[in-house]
């Protein structure tokens, strides 16, 4: 059978990775199937000439075609080849009818659904970053992932081990309100004791990342009426979440060292902190400073929330000060954690630590919104730390984000001496203040053009006009060679702009 053009266009956006080309011809053929593209009774070409003119496997087209037949997308007609399935050939049950478009449909398109939002927080400034980020050459971006550093063998050893029969009969029932007992073990033991902390059983929950440990800690804790402390400039999803759940949030005083354990502290119920690395500014909070919060929390009855997203990427054997929650006796510090900016925020893997009182009323809450995360991945992950892996991970990945950093400050005095640098040991990120007059906007646009990408400052602020003239380098996801030619145009458009 002559291939055609059109089967060449069908398969034109594949990606020559020989592990994935039976899996992506397979995904590309359902999908023609599913919206239409190739219509019931096609027939598809043969595995030979479709391997020639792809230039690939015959086994490899005949492992696709299995597969489809075996979901009942393709049917095998003897002497005849393969052909998209029919009504005919498929199962009743199989073959859902679709509705087609009515008068009530159409209505419903036409409803006013801004009318009916009891929030409105796509109106909220956010955090945007370029979806297309990887296909830019410099991105100096915060807390993206970088495909170099990923141990993408040792993931898949994990992911292979997490995968047999027996595993999966452990990890595929519903778990209900439970977590991995493998990857909460591994935390407990491995994880946990690295920032000074001993969980007892029963005082870790698993979440979808960190926001994911925000979120439901506010919902926990703040009400309508509920004072709550953040910090400004700080997390704007996280100052987002307090503002919908209550009338009295408050901008917390900060200094270079961090939240100041005021007046204004002692009256707030509940106070987010990122004391490791504050966020944006990657201030350290000097061990000093950690004990008068934790003092003035006891004495006032305030809850710290600990949002320590970035702690365990630090070089082996640098002196890291202790956490809040590992300082903590009156048992006031809730603590969360994840493994997006260690591992990759993709895996969606994070976790809060607390008294049990507390993890028992965030696992009604979890079962109520999604009942556990994903339990596959988790096994994958404990057995990935279980191996020894993510300890091998973390030599390797701090070793090259410091030389990363070291580069950085050695080439911004020369290269923007107008600017103001801050970068605190063990952050992945610069805080630069721009000379005065400069609007990190409009240089966020002209770098983008020119394949720079960074992050403004002024979505970190409570008034955005207070961070104008301030952005972001993060070198997570840049390319170690990549970064003096990229500061390079940095650094002529911010010479312009003066």
């Amino acid at each position: 059978m002559q291939i055609d053009s059109a089967w060449r266009l069908l398969f034109g956006g594949m990606e020559r990775d020989p592990q994935g080309l039976s899996l992506q011809i397979r995904g590309i053929i359902a999908q023609a199937i599913e919206t239409g593209v190739l219509a019931p009774d096609t027939r598809m070409p043969s595995s030979r000439g479709l391997a020639e003119a792809l230039g690939i496997s015959r086994n490899t087209v005949n492992a696709a075609y299995q597969g489809l037949i075996d979901d009942g997308f393709l049917v095998a007609r003897e002497r005849s080849g393969c052909f998209v399935a029919t009504a005919e050939d498929k199962p009743a049950a199989s073959s859902p009818a679709v509705p087609a478009a009515t008068a009530a449909t159409t209505a419903a398109a036409a409803t006013d659904w801004s009318a009916r939002f009891a929030i409105r927080p796509s109106r909220l400034p956010q955090i945007t970053k370029p979806r297309d980020w990887m296909d830019h050459p410099y991105p100096f971006l915060f807390g993206q992932f970088d495909p170099s550093l990923f141990p993408t063998n040792q993931w898949r050893e994990s992911v292979k081990a997490a995968s047999s029969v027996q595993e999966i009969t452990r990890w595929a029932r519903d778990m209900i309100d439970d977590d991995d007992p493998d990857l909460l073990e591994q935390l407990r033991l491995k994880v946990l004791p690295r920032r000074g902390i001993f969980a007892a059983p029963g005082e870790v929950i698993i979440t979808i990342g960190s926001q994911h440990a925000l979120s439901m800690l506010v919902q926990l804790l703040v009400g309508r009426d509920t004072p709550v402390g953040v910090e400004n400039p700080g997390y704007p999803d996280l100052r987002h979440m307090v503002g919908l759940a209550t009338g009295d949030m408050r901008a917390l005083t900060c200094d270079r060292h961090g939240v100041v354990p005021d007046a204004l502290f002692a009256g707030r119920r509940v106070a987010f902190v990122t004391v490791g690395h504050q966020c944006p500014t990657t201030a350290v909070m000097p061990i000093g400073r950690r004990r008068e919060l934790l003092d003035a929390a006891a004495r006032h009855g305030v809850v710290l929330v600990e949002d320590d997203y970035e702690s365990d990427l630090s070089v082996e054997g640098e002196a890291d000060l202790p956490c809040l929650k590992s300082l903590d006796k009156a048992g006031c510090v809730i603590y969360t954690g994840s493994f997006s900016k260690i591992l990759a925020p993709g895996l969606r893997i994070g976790y809060v630590v607390a008294p049990r009182p507390v993890i028992d009323e965030l696992r009604v809450l979890r079962r109520l919104m999604l009942r556990h995360p994903p339990t596959n991945n988790q096994r994958s992950l404990a057995t990935f730390i279980l191996l020894g892996h993510y300890r091998q991970h973390l030599r390797r990945t701090a070793a090259v984000l410091e030389e990363r950093a070291a580069r950085i400050a050695d080439l911004l005095p020369e290269l923007m001496p107008s600017c103001r640098a801050r970068r605190d040991f063990g952050a992945k990120s610069f805080w630069i203040e721009g000379p005065p007059g400069l609007d990190s906007r409009d240089l966020v646009r002209a770098a983008r053009a020119q394949g720079v990408l960074i992050e403004p400052g002024d979505v970190f602020f409570i008034d955005p006009a207070e961070g104008r003239r301030f952005f972001r380098l993060g070198f997570t996801s840049i390319a170690t060679h990549r970064i003096e030619p990229g500061l390079r145009r940095l650094a002529g458009l911010l010479s312009g702009a003066r």
